[in-house]
């Protein structure tokens, strides 16, 4: 059965932060909110936490996962960013954008688009998910919370502690958006909008 942790909205509880954590390390998963809607999250280096993902979504290999990053500095190490590209990140962020970019080395092969060599990455704007990044120390590798069959993300704690009991290692509650984020595709020569969320797309149009 998964943990239900209920983390403050404003002023998350480190004690519940240094549990999260810790079911991270053990090569968990969890499901957590963000500034657009709940996301599947674990440990970077975690390929049994990724396979967990893979399932639950059924996600093919073709799939995008995103890199959840503390802050810019944090991002600039798992992707590589030219200089017109971090101007047109850097005024959208933090902020409820996913960027596909091309992938550093820092970045595990296995999380990577099989041809194009990209990664997703986004740097949120929620109390919650900036504390818990922070004290992981490192980008924590997610996916949005859409099942199979779903039209729209699950934004209800509870409710996905009901359905994902058995699957998730552990659910953060807490306050969330209720519409993913924008994707935008930087890889190429032109800005591409791969879904219209919820960060205004006219930026990059």
């Amino acid at each position: 059965m998964a943990r239900f942790l209920d983390v403050h909205p404003d002023n998350p509880q480190p004690r519940l932060l240094q549990q999260i954590v810790t079911v991270l390390r053990d090569d968990g998963l969890i499901a957590y909110p963000t500034d657009s809607c709940f996301a599947l999250g674990c440990q970077l280096g975690s390929r049994p936490g990724l396979d967990r993902i893979r399932d639950i979504r059924k996600l093919d290999d073709r799939h995008h996962f995103t890199l959840m990053c503390r802050d810019f500095a944090q991002l600039g190490q798992f992707v590589q960013i030219s200089n017109s590209v971090f101007r047109l990140v850097k005024a959208v962020t933090p902020g409820s954008y996913t960027f596909i970019l091309p992938a550093s080395p820092e970045v595990p092969r296995r999380l990577l688009h099989p041809k194009k060599r990209t990664v997703g990455v986004r740097i949120p704007e929620h109390t919650v998910t900036q504390a818990l990044l922070a004290e992981l120390g490192e980008p924590l590798l997610s996916s949005t919370l859409l099942l199979p069959g779903q039209d729209e993300p699950m934004t209800q704690g509870w409710e996905i502690k009901e359905l994902l009991d058995h699957q998730v290692d552990a659910v953060v509650d807490g306050e969330c958006g209720v519409e993913p984020t924008t994707v935008v595709d930087l890889s190429g020569d032109e800005p591409e909008i791969l879904r219209v969320g919820a960060g205004d797309p006219s930026r990059f149009e």
